[in-house]
């Protein structure tokens, strides 16, 4: 139940000790600043806006916090140009899964596009080796288990091709498919083949809808290509009414996007920075989590929002007023809803998730 005060004492360190489950998250988006810098270096890449660390990923930041979609995208050009060799992917990759253990996460799923990381001579399956390669490297000996989306470029012409990818490497470490980049102008139905195909193959795919474009992009993403997921989906907002006594009214997609519990990967900060979302104290993640919507909370881009899958908990500990039961239910949202085996899902949260939030619940509520 979310508290109606503030939860001072669930620090970000708190937060950090229990499980969670991180859906969305992107492999160029969560580079440490230092790599770049010396990846640029290593591999000969000349465009850097400056070689200081600091600078740089304050750079980054500011450039992100525009409250464009398409200028936040603008960021990628540099992350994806230091990542264009197998080391680099390998180092990158590995780096995403110690950042991502010591953050306590314990489940993951992160997604990257082969198509960007060409320009080199790297076929598209040598770049997904390297991916999965570093990701069971900077994984071992920890708790983490650590798994691949596989991204199509939504205004490239690609997607079919990644998706038979997806399917190639689903026994090696790879668990569905996506379309990503500016949703204006470039629908989900573009890449309806690709869709059907995962169907066919028996795939999951995630698709972001409702981010910068509204109730068209995840009604086509549900109804037309029958995602799985929906990434963001901030705008299923503008299907619900909140009336004087706050009683909320839903539009038949939200009903439905509600009664068949599609999952929500929201990302709070990065919605923000955006322009999804007008701020985190109007996010709709708060009203979304009333109405028992299927949201997860995740970190979208750790390097460009500046953020964890911890902070972004702490910050809803902090304008909602969440407590421990509420990171519990966002947490079993989020591994119900991940491209797992029902009964490895079922191991996660009877063995991992549960015991991990117990005592901390029990103590709340008494």
């Amino acid at each position: 139940m979310t508290n109606d005060a503030r939860s001072p004492t669930i620090t970000v360190e708190d937060i950090r000790r229990v499980p969670k489950v991180l859906l969305h998250d992107h492999l160029d988006g969560g580079l440490r600043p230092a790599t770049v810098v010396e990846l640029a270096d290593e591999t000969g890449y000349r465009d850097l806006p400056t070689t200081d660390v600091h600078a740089l990923s304050t750079w980054f930041r500011g450039g992100a916090h525009s409250g464009s979609l398409v200028r936040y995208l603008e960021t990628f050009r540099h992350t994806v140009g230091v990542m264009q060799t197998q080391d680099a992917i390998m180092r990158v990759a590995r780096e995403c899964a110690e950042d991502l253990a010591a953050d306590g996460v314990v489940y993951a799923e992160v997604r990257f596009a082969p198509e960007l990381h060409l320009e080199r001579g790297l076929s598209l399956d040598a770049v997904v080796e390297a991916v999965l390669d570093g990701f069971r490297a900077g994984s071992a000996g920890t708790p983490l288990h650590l798994r691949a989306l596989l991204t199509a470029m939504r205004h490239q012409a690609r997607s079919l091709e990644i998706a038979q990818l997806a399917v190639r490497w689903r026994d090696a470490g790879v668990v569905g498919f996506d379309i990503a980049g500016a949703e204006a102008g470039n629908p989900p139905t573009r890449h309806l083949d690709a869709f059907q195909y995962i169907q066919r193959a028996n795939g999951h795919f995630t698709i972001h809808a409702g981010e910068a474009f509204g109730l068209p992009s995840i009604w086509e993403a549900v109804q037309w290509c029958n995602a799985d997921r929906l990434g963001h989906a901030v705008r299923i907002v503008d299907d619900i009414t909140v009336d004087p006594d706050g009683k909320a009214i839903l539009g038949d997609l939200a009903n439905y996007v509600r009664d068949v519990r599609v999952p929500l990967e929201m990302c709070p900060s990065s919605n923000v920075h955006t322009g999804a979302a007008p701020s985190i104290e109007r996010h709709p993640i708060g009203l979304l989590r009333r109405l028992q919507f299927r949201v997860t909370v995740n970190t979208d881009n750790r390097l460009m929002s500046g953020v964890s899958l911890s902070s972004e908990f702490a910050t809803l500990v902090d304008v909602n007023g969440y407590g421990w039961s509420d990171i519990r239910w966002l947490t079993l949202n989020a591994m119900k809803s991940a491209f797992l085996p029902f009964d490895r899902r079922l191991d996660f949260i009877n063995d991992v998730i549960k015991p991990g939030y117990a005592e901390l619940v029990s103590a709340e509520s008494a």
